[in-house]
């Protein structure tokens, strides 16, 4: 394929929170094997300060606890407000993780880690509410944890709600009534992983409301500290140790190793502790890896690094920015060492389970190393091919533009952005109608014959959830029991938001 060429991108709708017109882009590409992707358009992107504001947004809907009198989506009231009681412990607050109604403290770590991320890297390009809005976001995760972490001494709480109970109900969160078991690792039954996770989102939130409130930004602080070497000085699997099968639903398949490490670079930037240094130098976590997840962290720890390697030159950590490289060469189009697949319309695809999630995370990362690169002039290659911040911030783009809109379905896979968007999300709350308009109590059986198995769209649009998105072949069917495409989570939106504020900075409307 030419190294330059006329593309033609479609405009959704004439909506000022989609696509601006339809244009005809002259367009300056890297072409990888087959695959396009866009270096610079002139005119004719999304929106993304829109975007950026509706995948903030996005948490209200996921809160748990006694919502606050400046609670935005209206369709959510209080829930889960005896969360805890079953261990005599306050656990209430925190998110729903998806379109369920458990808290599942893993994968809610990992979020609150990358939202603080975001914010941490890209606050700076957020304006005014939105900020506050993502700050907001933050502490309300945080929140939860510090509670979970500090209740019962050398206790971590991982978890609120039975999950095979939950999934045999179609319930509001406002009207669930199955058992909200505790579960928790200790010295007995450890759980390096969440603990280590769990260290690195207290750590990470204290960068991210250091400036906003630093009283508080220490108390996360002493707490990260706390539950690190916990994970360090007891050592194991949570999903081996944890019962109720909890585990089982984000089981740590990649192993422990990742988080420690992940936690350590987090601690290591939060406290400037060179402790922290000799502890991830001494892990030996050299796995080769193309991912980037609530499971494995690898990457995100490697490219977090990189960051001491390349913008403060500090060259004991290049080690790990050879193996952010490596990453970057696993996923790139057209790189010799690429192990990635992307669908005919340009999407990166991982998994047939909720892919946009691995598409946000590995965008999150390149845009960051992006960053990084750019402040120290640094460019490597992947082989044969040269890589600059330009090339990742390409297919960043790329990947967060197909979210939006830019794919061969002419859809956004955000909710409520753009003309068309998914109408029947896997999402109990959105999916039924909110306590305000129908105060009766929806029972768990009632849930699935009256809203679950309608056809219609869900009466509550969830503004700015990013669903699980298309299969490998561009296709997505919308239908509320495609949980694998249809149902949104935490995750995928938190690494989503760092990106979506980098791209508003720089090409505002």
């Amino acid at each position: 394929m030419a190294s330059c060429s006329r593309m033609m991108i479609m405009s959704p709708s004439s909506s000022s929170s989609s696509w601006r017109a339809l244009v005809l882009v002259a367009a300056a590409v890297l072409s990888f094997s087959g695959h396009v992707v866009v270096a610079a358009a002139a005119a004719g992107h999304p929106d993304y300060a829109d975007a950026l504001a509706k995948s903030i947004l996005f948490f209200q809907g996921q809160r748990s606890g006694r919502l606050p009198p400046d609670q935005a989506v209206k369709w959510r009231s209080n829930s889960g407000l005896s969360d805890g009681s079953a261990a005599n412990v306050d656990l209430t607050g925190g998110y729903y993780d998806g379109g369920d109604n458990v808290k599942f403290g893993f994968p809610m770590a990992f979020t609150t880690t990358m939202l603080s991320w975001g914010v941490v890297e890209y606050g700076g390009r957020m304006r005014g509410r939105v900020l506050r809005d993502a700050r907001d976001a933050v502490r309300w995760a945080a929140d939860y944890l510090l509670r979970a972490a500090t209740a019962t001494p050398g206790v971590l709480y991982v978890g609120v709600g039975d999950p095979d109970a939950d999934h045999r109900c179609w319930e509001r969160p406002e009207d669930m009534d199955t058992p909200r078991a505790v579960y928790s690792v200790s010295a007995s039954s450890p759980g390096s992983d969440v603990a280590a996770e769990t260290a690195a989102a207290l750590a990470a939130a204290s960068l991210a409301l250091r400036a906003a409130d630093p009283g508080y930004s220490r108390r996360l602080l002493a707490a990260a500290r706390d539950v690190m070497a916990f994970a360090v000085r007891h050592q194991g699997k949570y999903s081996d140790h944890v019962g109720g099968d909890v585990g089982s639903y984000y089981a740590s398949y990649s192993g422990y190793q990742d988080e420690l490490l992940w936690g350590s670079a987090w601690l290591l930037w939060a406290t400037r502790n060179a402790s922290y240094l000799d502890y991830l130098a001494s892990l030996g976590a050299n796995d080769g890896v193309d991912m980037f997840s609530w499971d494995n962290k690898l990457a995100g720890a490697r490219v977090l690094l990189s960051r001491r390697a390349l913008v403060n030159g500090d060259r004991r950590l290049d080690a790990f920015r050879r193996q952010a490289e490596d990453f970057i060469c696993r996923i790139l189009p057209g790189s010799p060492s690429s192990t990635t697949q992307y669908t005919p319309g340009g999407m990166m695809y991982k998994s047939g389970h909720a892919n946009l999630q691995y598409v946000t995370s590995a965008s999150f990362l390149l845009t960051t190393f992006a960053k990084y690169m750019a402040v120290s002039n640094h460019t490597f290659s992947c082989q044969s091919l040269p890589v600059t911040a330009k090339t990742l911030r390409a297919l960043a783009r790329k990947q967060v533009d197909y979210i939006l809109g830019a794919n061969p379905q002419g859809m956004s896979y955000m909710v409520g952005y753009g003309a068309r968007f998914p109408q029947r999300i896997h999402h109990r709350g959105a999916s039924m109608p909110s306590v305000a308009a129908h105060p009766a109590h929806i029972g768990c059986q009632e849930g699935f014959s009256g809203y679950f198995n309608a056809g219609g769209a869900n009466p509550n649009v969830h503004t700015g959830a990013v669903v699980g998105g298309p299969d490998q072949h561009d296709a997505f069917p919308d239908e509320r029991g495609d949980y694998d495409r249809s149902e949104p989570t935490t995750y995928t939106n938190a690494a989503l938001v760092g990106c979506l504020a980098y791209f508003a900075g720089s090409y505002r409307s």
